[in-house]
């Protein structure tokens, strides 16, 4: 495994809050309808792990990301998805880890597929454990896209009120 260098970030994610956001999880064939996941109220996550990153940094990402002051509420003061509270859905971009070279995109620092996928689904499920806790009556969810797939995704925002963020 690669070693990372303290400057190089772990992931790199994007924040979105939405009034509702609906995402394409499995594609249509033959014998079977396109597969969507939908949210109400809340905050899209676009994330993508790095070469080198390790469990080890979930738990500060999670913090970090459900407890920072992005959602508008009715009142117009910007508070967190927890305290909204909203729901989540989480989007694996590793177009995020992207690095032009020329006229093109490379993405040589995107951890591999294995260790990423293992990682998307350790992130999504303390996600799950975080804003059930907070929330658990307040009907929010936490919805997720398919690790490794190309996804289509429809977003309805009060503003592209849109953060990167690097851990």
């Amino acid at each position: 495994m690669a070693e990372r260098s303290s400057a190089a970030p772990a992931a790199r994610t994007m924040l979105q809050q939405c009034l509702q956001a609906r995402l394409q999880v499995k594609p249509a064939e033959e014998q079977s309808h396109a597969q969507f996941v939908q949210i109400d109220r809340g905050m899209v996550i676009y994330i993508c792990f790095f070469k080198g990153a390790t469990d080890d940094i979930l738990p500060k990402m999670v913090s970090a990301l459900l407890n920072l002051r992005l959602c508008e509420s009715d009142s117009g003061k910007m508070v967190s998805v927890l305290e909204l509270p909203g729901s989540l859905l989480i989007v694996p971009q590793a177009t995020l880890g992207g690095k032009a070279k020329g006229r093109a995109m490379q993405y040589h620092n995107n951890i591999g597929k294995e260790e990423g996928l293992r990682l998307y689904g350790a992130f999504v499920s303390l996600c799950e454990k975080e804003l059930t806790a907070a929330a658990a009556s307040a009907g929010v969810t936490v919805k997720h896209g398919t690790y490794g797939n190309r996804q289509v995704l429809k977003l309805d925002t009060n503003g592209p009120y849109t953060h990167l963020m690097e851990f």
